[in-house]
């Protein structure tokens, strides 16, 4: 197997244990193995007697699992790439920061920041899981992006407009995604029987505060969703790649898509399918526009990519 397309294994197998864990704090799932941790409940291997448990049990070993693969991507790069490639630092980051997604992990339950519990320190480190989870897909998908023959060698220079304009965009996704977790953690604890009461509790001055908190989100992603409509074919246009076009397009449907069934989730008054279909969008739109930053870096259109034996049709230098 190449090593670009175990890295985007591992991605895609990243995805699937976040939609899950979506699934176990929707649920209010997070408590299954009690304030333990790594074990359940006490024991190594438990004998789960509530469906709660199973499912907990389970999202830490499909946790493991991801954890392994990660840092077998990393083990791979590191053999079939050369000092100093881009693809390197890349994989370390993506083993740095899972292992940091489960120190966040076990710090929820060992905290007891987990099933019914609506402290604003659960809201902080719901926001910071959110965050490390982000950065986590991005640095799994630099590691495919660097490690297949698509990137080709870079641009020796980038617009620094275009870097601007990336990075902030990257940066408001970044908050979008925050308040995110944070609203969808109002939903659970705090759910309400139709959205007229919904809305009432979002301005009414005594609710909770995550309450208050989640009624920022829709805001906030409409004008992002906006601004990356606009801004992403604009600088794709100016600075782009080879690859910059298709990946703007990818964003731009993604975002309506996003907005779509952002809007879906609060008519049907958040079910947990739609808070996890939610979830999973916006990690596929994270991951576009990471790669859309990164193709900002490629080679221009038209030009002919440098190839080991040859140009087009032959593997690229390092692809493996």
């Amino acid at each position: 197997m190449t090593t670009s397309r175990f890295a985007w294994g591992t991605l895609a197998l990243t995805v699937a244990v976040i939609a899950w864990g979506a699934f176990v704090r929707a649920s209010g799932s997070g408590a299954g193995c009690g304030a333990h941790w790594p074990l359940c409940n006490g024991e190594v291997i438990p004998r789960p007697e509530a469906v709660e448990t199973a499912i907990e049990l389970t999202h830490r070993a499909s946790s493991g699992l991801a954890l392994l693969a990660v840092v077998a991507l990393a083990v791979l790069v590191f053999r079939r790439s050369s000092p100093g490639a881009p693809q390197r630092r890349a994989a370390a980051a993506a083993v740095l920061l899972m292992v940091t997604e489960a120190a966040i992990g076990a710090g929820l339950v060992l905290l007891e920041l987990v099933a019914d519990d609506a402290s604003a320190a659960r809201a902080y480190w719901m926001a910071g899981h959110l965050l490390n989870t982000f950065l986590l897909l991005a640095a799994l998908a630099a590691t495919a992006w660097w490690s297949g023959p698509g990137a080709g060698p870079a641009r020796a220079s980038v617009p620094p407009s275009a870097k601007l304009a990336a990075g902030a965009m990257l940066a408001l996704v970044l908050l979008v995604g925050a308040s995110g977790g944070v609203a969808a953690l109002g939903d659970t604890l705090y759910p309400a029987s139709s959205l007229g009461e919904g809305m009432r509790q979002d301005f009414a001055p005594g609710s909770a505060l995550l309450v208050r908190l989640r009624a920022l989100h829709p805001l906030l992603a409409f004008i992002v969703g906006t601004i990356l409509v606009v801004a992403v074919p604009l600088v794709g246009r100016r600075a782009g790649g080879r690859l910059t076009g298709p990946l703007a397009r990818a964003v731009v449907l993604l975002v309506v898509a996003q907005i779509g069934a952002g809007v879906v989730n609060l008519l049907l008054l958040a079910p947990i399918w739609m808070q996890i279909l939610h979830l999973v969008l916006a990690d596929a739109l994270w991951v576009s526009l990471v790669l859309f930053a990164l193709s900002l870096a490629a080679p221009v259109r038209g030009t002919p990519v440098a190839r080991k034996g040859g140009l087009d049709g032959v593997p690229a230098v390092g692809a493996r």
